[in-house]
Order: structure tokens, then sequence, then C-alpha cells
């Protein structure tokens, strides 16, 4: 018997993207988890290197895979993966997790078995275009992308820093202008 927590199947019933969902349901269908295996959005950078090392689907170095990013106290650990993931990129902000994007071996499963599995799963997508399928509720957003890829966002983090972004173009916007307006 497969354990509750591990519900999400791709291809004839073997296990190949196991995700940890949450227990409660909305309309019949799963709540979109926030973790994909021991994985989740908001853990730290240090349990992060830990539960890497320790999956087998990834082959992660240690330290040599993480970079520190020029903006406010990010950081990115990329590693390669072995059989269904080819690559994994990890974004941390202020020492917490909130992107997972997972490129997947399209050799190994496809992009339809992939969408399949989460619309059987979560039900149809909040948007669908030929570039991505999306799901989303306040908290996460969910895309599967082309090529095959798999991300799960924070969308509270997120969208802070879009907001933060757009008060900084705001605000060279206006000393620009108020350069322009010295001639």
């Amino acid at each position: 018997m497969v354990n509750a927590k591990w519900c999400f199947w791709l291809a004839a019933g073997l296990s190949l993207l196991a995700v940890s969902a949450p227990a409660q349901e909305e309309n019949g269908q799963a709540a979109l988890p926030r973790s994909f295996r021991e994985l989740r959005l908001g853990m730290g950078l240090d349990d992060l290197k830990s539960v890497l090392q320790q999956d087998e689907l990834f082959r992660f170095r240690g330290d040599r895979d993480v970079s520190f990013l020029p903006f406010r106290e990010q950081s990115l650990v990329e590693t390669t993966g072995a059989t269904y993931i080819r690559r994994a990129f990890f974004q941390l902000r202020e020492g917490e997790l909130f992107i997972m994007a997972f490129s997947l071996d399209s050799g190994m499963v496809d992009h339809y078995s992939v969408y399949t599995s989460f619309v059987k799963k979560y039900g149809e997508p909040a948007s669908l275009s030929p570039a991505e399928a999306v799901w989303e509720n306040d908290d996460t957003r969910i895309a599967i992308e082309r090529p095959l890829t798999v991300k799960y966002i924070d969308k509270k983090v997120f969208n802070d820093i879009i907001a933060e972004s757009k008060a900084a173009e705001s605000s060279e916007l206006k000393q620009r202008e108020d350069f322009l307006n010295d001639f």
C-alpha cells in the first residue's frame, strides 16, 4: 500500500515524482502542495542542502552548487538531477526558499503525462497557454512550462519582490525626469 503522503504518480503507476500534498481537499481536488518530496517552500538553506544531499533524485555537490546573488539577501542553488530531473534550481530570499524549478528529462517523462497527472490531482489549471499551465491559490503558484519544467513559487515573497522592483523603477524614473528638467 502506498503512503497517502506520497500521492502523485506519473507513467503507468511508477512513482516518478512524489509530491507531498496536504490532506485537505478543495472541491474534490487536492490542495496545491508547497512541497516536492522533502523539499518545501519556506525552508532554510541548511535544510535545503541537507535534503538535497540525502535525496537520490539529485546530484547535489554541496556548497559549490550554491551562489549568492547581488540582490537583497538572495541565493541560488543549482544542481543536476538523476533520472527524471535534468536540473533543479532553488532560489532563496533572506534565507528562505521561495522558488523551486525542476527541468525534467523529456526522454524519461513527457509533458502530457505531467499535465494530465496535475489535472487529475488538482483540477483544471487557473490559466493555460501554449507556453504554460498554471495552478495557483493565495499562497502558491505551480506552473508546468515548456520546455518541460515544473515550478513552485511562494506568491507572497514573489509579489513582494515585484512591488519592491516597481518602487525602485518609479524612483529611477523620477530621478531621470528631475535630471531632464534641469536643462
